[in-house]
């Protein structure tokens, strides 16, 4: 098991980073969130012309051949940058469907190309109140002549209201089964949602008659199982980087701020907080390239590790988070502090894939301790 990152990973770790700072700085932020478009087509470009979009893609499906070790590098820098963008629904989520159906070659051909160069965006709609419903939900799919047609309400869908195409697990008579929609399908309609996190964007999806590609599949209930903990692995790696920026504002606060002729990081009680942040983005960072190298080298273990980094990292994220607002005081809870930003990304990650509380139950019984 390797838990430090190589030399090419650092310089992919420079990389992004840099193309963040300088496409990407709080300013930007705060313009591309209010946006129509909810993210910046030229940023999302540019991840697409650096390989970062397609990383756990084969290179002959377009991608660059990497891993999810990779993928996480990147996760942290978006979510360190805070950075509005689809990455998790198109490049995480509606990727990883795509791999993870692997007996639908026509349709990996002729998406995952596309998907890692940006030219699409992609996402998936399971999810109906909130639930992750391995039955597919009430959301259902009628075949008709080798037609099939979808009707049912998806929400919230992450990155839904500006996809190009989305994966919709739905039921049938059979059971549940995936399907693509194209973006501008007939009886596709798009709600865009007002939620805690303003730098990330959510819709509902109505279908009506919605014309629809089933994708071919054994298991889909085992696929999207499959799926949702590679998402817990990305997700975590974007808490854990918006938990080091976190910790690094904090502390560079506590330097600055003076109280009583002295910086408030002198007093005990700002120092100690300060080391618990510290400790805890560590130990973080270790869940982390240990989710991140099982699900690229032992996949049996990889529901297991999903679950510990879901367990651990969503609720030490929303605590510095919430430690950060707290140490800057009164500015930490004004609109115009980033302060607030990450508190309401820590928080809204930390349920995006169910609650602390299902995490720690999977994996409990994982271990086998109930």
């Amino acid at each position: 098991m390797k838990l430090v990152l190589d030399a090419e990973q650092e310089e992919l770790r420079a990389t992004i980073r840099k193309v963040l700072t300088d496409r990407s700085p709080t300013a930007k932020v705060r313009e591309v969130m209010d946006s129509e478009l909810g993210h910046d087509p030229d940023l999302w470009r540019t991840l697409g012309d650096l390989g970062a979009l397609g990383l756990v893609v084969p290179e002959d499906l377009g991608g660059s051949g990497a891993g999810h070790v990779e993928r996480a590098v990147v996760m942290e820098e978006l979510g360190r940058a805070l950075a509005p963008s689809p990455f998790l629904a198109s490049a995480v989520l509606a990727t990883d469907v795509l791999l993870t159906l692997d007996e639908d070659d026509p349709a990996r051909t002729a998406l995952l190309p596309r998907l890692a160069a940006g030219e699409l965006v992609g996402t998936v709609a399971v999810t109906e109140g909130g639930a992750w419903d391995l039955a597919g939900g009430a959301t259902t799919a009628t075949g008709h002549g080798g037609a099939w047609r979808l009707d049912g309400v998806k929400t919230p869908v992450l990155a839904g209201d500006s996809a190009d195409l989305v994966l919709v697990y739905a039921r049938t008579t059979s059971g549940p089964a995936w399907f693509a929609v194209e973006g501008n399908a007939v009886g596709l309609t798009r709600t865009v949602l007002t939620g805690l996190d303003p730098t990330r964007r959510f819709a509902k999806l109505g279908f009506a008659g919605t014309p629809a590609r089933p994708l071919a599949a054994s298991d889909p209930g085992a696929a999207l199982e499959t799926v949702i903990d590679l998402a817990a692995v990305a997700l975590a790696a974007e808490q854990v980087g918006g938990m080091r920026r976190a910790m690094e504002l904090t502390v560079e606060y506590a330097k600055a701020r003076m109280q009583f002729g002295r910086a408030i990081g002198s007093y005990q009680a700002v120092k100690h907080g300060c080391a618990d942040m510290y400790g805890a983005w560590e130990q973080a960072v270790s869940v982390l390239r240990y989710a991140a190298w099982t699900a690229d080298h032992d996949r049996p273990g990889l529901p297991m590790a999903a679950s510990l980094a879901q367990t651990y990292i969503g609720p030490a994220f929303f605590e510095t988070a919430t430690g950060m607002v707290q140490y800057h005081g009164g500015i930490g809870y004004t609109w115009e502090h980033d302060a607030h930003l990450y508190y309401k990304r820590a928080k809204s990650s930390e349920l995006l894939l169910g609650p602390p509380g299902r995490h720690r139950a999977r994996l409990a019984d994982q271990l086998e301790i109930l």
